[in-house]
Parts: structure tokens; sequence; C-alpha cells
């Protein structure tokens, strides 16, 4: 989707990634299957290029170094060093003032025995990096759970967070360009399937508008600590007390999809013009309500109904790989409710 758009705005895009599949590849006009440590073709790539982005955070932190110093990379690895990293990210968003969930360290087995007692329970086990889409993660009900999810994070260092009492959970959708200016998109209500993003909509809950003035507040102190540049995404519990910091993605994401159809200038778009240097698109919404739903494992198979309903934007990412989980593809819809 992002090499979509900047193919609509006259780029050519060249995509490095160590997969053989490659969907972007399908639309772009080169494509390089290298490691993340090969130098020698990470350099003959930042040659090739103008400007470097990347839609996946956990790309390694020491490729984005080593490319940094070849050609410009936007977003840079402060912002990927912050995100890979949750036990990072949250003392960064405490330290600039934001609302967090309660957490404490558990690299080992000891230290979480100690973070129970310091956060109690019940709590929720996550592994400090890699993980997503509720991959990584543990529920606690009380202390004797502690041993079971352990060997259910793998015994990795973890971060362990105490339980959120929320209303709603929804995003905070940003886009910073090169010189500082910052636009917003509308939050939208989020909600989740088995730890997946199942469904964004808008308008969002009374108490998602009226929270989401701190919680943009609080993305953009982010965005300017990091000096960012691109689409910054960060993901909030709606509370009794006020957006609760949850998460960041240092990319376009998947509760932004609805944006293509949805606003005057998508995600997508507004990514490639900010990490180029242009001027950023109008974000605001002309038409609600707006649905986005993902299409996950089997539920892509659903494709040929939803094309032929009326008002459904559908989007098949051509993955062919089919499994449960795996987000296939998506469909929105604008003005109406989906059938």
């Amino acid at each position: 989707m992002l090499g979509l758009a900047a193919a609509q705005l006259g780029y050519r895009t060249h995509i490095y990634a160590p997969e053989h599949e490659s969907v972007a590849a399908d639309v772009a006009a080169h494509h390089v299957q290298a490691a993340w440590d090969d130098e020698p073709r990470l350099a003959a790539f930042a040659a090739a290029c103008d400007v470097v982005t990347l839609e996946f955070e956990n790309v390694p932190v020491d490729t984005v170094r080593f490319l940094s110093g070849h050609v410009a990379v936007r977003p840079g690895a402060a912002a990927l060093e912050i995100a890979q990293d949750r036990l990072a990210e949250k003392r960064f968003v405490a330290g600039l003032g934001g609302r967090t969930a309660p957490f404490a360290p558990a690299p080992d087995r000891a230290a979480l025995d100690a973070a129970i007692a310091e956060i109690g329970a019940p709590a929720i086990l996550k592994t400090a990096r890699m993980g997503y889409d509720g991959k990584g993660q543990a529920r606690l009900a009380d202390a004797s759970d502690a041993d079971e999810a352990w060997e259910t994070i793998g015994r990795h260092p973890a971060i362990l967070e105490g339980f959120v009492a929320f209303a709603h959970e929804f995003s905070v959708l940003m886009v910073r360009g090169a010189g500082g200016e910052t636009r917003f998109w509308d939050s939208p209500l989020n909600v989740h399937a088995g730890g997946i993003l199942s469904a964004s909509m808008l308008p969002p809950p009374p108490i998602v508008i009226e929270q989401q003035a701190e919680a943009r507040a609080m993305m953009a102190k982010i965005a300017e600590a990091l000096d960012y540049v691109g689409v910054l995404t960060g993901e909030f519990f709606a509370t009794d007390t006020g957006p609760v910091f949850n998460e960041m993605a240092p990319r376009v994401h998947n509760s932004g999809h609805w944006t293509i159809e949805g606003a005057i200038m998508s995600q997508f778009e507004n990514h490639i013009r900010a990490v180029a240097g242009l001027p950023l698109g109008d974000t605001a919404v002309p038409l609600l309500p707006v649905t986005m739903r993902n299409l996950i494992g089997a539920g892509i198979e659903s494709v040929p109904r939803l094309l032929a309903e009326p008002g459904a934007h559908v989007h098949h990412y051509g993955k062919t790989d089919v499994r449960d989980g795996r987000k296939l593809g998506h469909v929105t819809w604008v003005g109406i409710s989906p059938a």
C-alpha cells in the first residue's frame, strides 16, 4: 500500500526484505531479497535509493543505523530502538509524562515473582522484545500462574503489566513532516479478537472523542522527542481517569487502513509525502460512518461475496500462505454500515 501510494506520486519503489515472498515487490520497480546483516547488499540498496523508509517495526536497529550512514532513513533508529523494547517504551513515555499501565521488569523467572509482588494480579506478562498481534503474551490471574506464564512466553526477558480497567481501545494516527508539521486523523474505535485487531470504526464512542485531544498531545510529544518523520501510531485505552498509553508503532498501522477510502489523504500517501519532504495532505474524514474489518485466516474466502456487496472496498494482499491469525486483507465501508 505504501508502494502504490509512492507510484501515484511518481516515485519508483525499491523493496529490501529477507523473505522470499514479498507482496510489496509485486507493485515495486525493484526487489532485493537479502539478510538484514548483509552489508554489501545493504550498501548497494542504499546507493539505489534517495530515501529509505520501513513498514515493520522489527527491522533490526543495526540495519537501520548502517543504512543511515549511506542514505536518509525516515523514521530513524531512535524510534525503532524505543518501540522494539516494551520496557524501554513504557519508561520513555512515562518520562514524558504519559499515563501507562503499572509495569515492572521481569528479565528472569525470579524477577517475575518480584514483579508480581510489586504490580499484583491479575496482570499480563509480555516478552520485552518482538511479539505482536497477541503473540509473546500470557495472562496471570494470580501469582500461582507465574510458572505457566513464564513457559508460555518461552522464558524470554519480559515486562509485567497490571490490568487496566478500560471502556474502549482506540488509536491516535498522526503524521509528522520533515519540518515538524504534524497532522492527525480522527481516532477510530478498535475491536480485537484473540489479541488481533478485528475492526476499526468511526465515529468512536463519546469517551474516546473526549480523550482524543490528550492522547494526541502525548503522541505529538513523543514524535517531537524522537524527531520523528512519517506516520506514527499510538494505541490507547479510554479509562475513567483519561487515556492510558498502551504501545506505539513507528509506521503506518492496521488501524489506519480505513484512511485509503475514508480520509481525504490516506496514511500511506501522507507517509510517503513526509519521508520525501513533500507538503502533507488533508487528514479530514468527509463522510461517516467508516468501518474497516480485517480479513484474517480463512476470512479471506469471503472476498467473492464482499466484492458483490455495494459499497464494500476490498483489499486482498496477495499473500499465498493462508493460516489462522494471519492478516490477508481488509474491507472498508464509508458512509454506510456493512451488510
